[in-house]
């Protein structure tokens, strides 16, 4: 089942069939330990109709209200050879060669609310930086008490020539207006999301794709609860929190994101993240 926060209301989807909430409170909605048991309740309690189809697709907004948006690093393989690359200059590479093998994990914070983006709206990349890329990640929505009740899309962009400079600039790198994306839904499985489920990356320029490719979530090396259960140690989170979970798919060294490119994120049984650099 998915989720779309829209200026009308909450709207889920289940089977081709679209509901509209009982409440517009995303916050305390979505911030439920049963929340696919919620939802399967609201389809048998509640007439569907065809018209919210249009607004889902016509009035989305990020499926975010109060939260927090952390990410975790270098828990691909991928991540962790790129991470070494861009730092060696700086003599800092051996930082992500050792965090990828220690037990724990690289957790830091992304955004507030307030600078993430939704579908259609647009990414920015730092005025400051000459290397940028989006990070295509699944994301993990969980509750106040740490339990994972849904996924969607995430991108963290990222400011790579500033990151590379130091690793003690990843805030700079990371976390500024329009640097992170959620969408287009939260997706709320009975189950935990499949193993082998796909993440693909499309960048389009001038109507041309410059770069593709795509990874499966079983090539993490760190679990989600993992990344959770170290997340919350310290932390809590009265509306919830979102945690994006690093990723696999980086671009050459010699590619860099340009103001009007096109990014769409795509993760099986979620949908399709599509934001321009702006």
């Amino acid at each position: 089942m998915k989720l779309y926060k829209t200026r009308s209301g909450i709207i889920l989807e289940s089977a081709n069939q679209f509901y509209l909430a009982p409440t517009n409170d995303w916050d305390a909605f979505v911030n439920q330990d049963n929340l696919h048991d919620v939802l399967q309740q609201l389809t048998t309690s509640t007439v569907a109709s065809d018209e919210y189809q249009d607004w889902t697709k016509t009035e989305l907004l990020a499926p975010i209200g109060r939260q927090e948006v952390w990410a975790s690093g270098v828990t691909y393989l991928r991540s962790r050879n790129a991470r070494m690359e861009e730092s060696k200059k700086s003599g800092g590479d051996n930082f992500y060669d050792r965090v990828y093998d220690a037990e724990r994990p690289e957790l830091f914070f992304k955004s507030t609310p307030e600078r993430v983006v939704g579908p259609g709206d647009n990414v920015r990349i730092r005025a400051d930086s000459t290397w940028n890329v989006p990070e295509p990640e699944l994301t993990l929505f969980t509750t106040s008490s740490g339990k994972i009740v849904g996924y969607t899309c995430g991108n963290d962009m990222s400011s790579r020539s500033i990151e590379g400079e130091n690793p003690l600039y990843l805030p700079q790198a990371k976390s500024y207006d329009g640097s992170a994306s959620l969408g287009p839904c939260l997706f709320v499985p009975e189950t935990p999301i499949a193993p082998e489920t796909q993440i693909r990356l499309e960048i389009i320029r001038d109507e041309q794709a410059v770069f593709t490719n795509s990874i499966a979530i079983n090539q993490m090396k760190r679990q989600h609860t993992e990344l959770v259960s170290f997340l919350y140690r310290e932390c809590s989170f009265s509306y919830g929190c979102f945690l994006m979970t690093g990723t696999g798919i980086v671009p050459p060294d010699d590619f860099t994101l340009l103001p009007g490119d096109e990014v769409s994120i795509t993760i099986d049984g979620i949908g399709t993240l599509t934001n321009v650099v702006g």
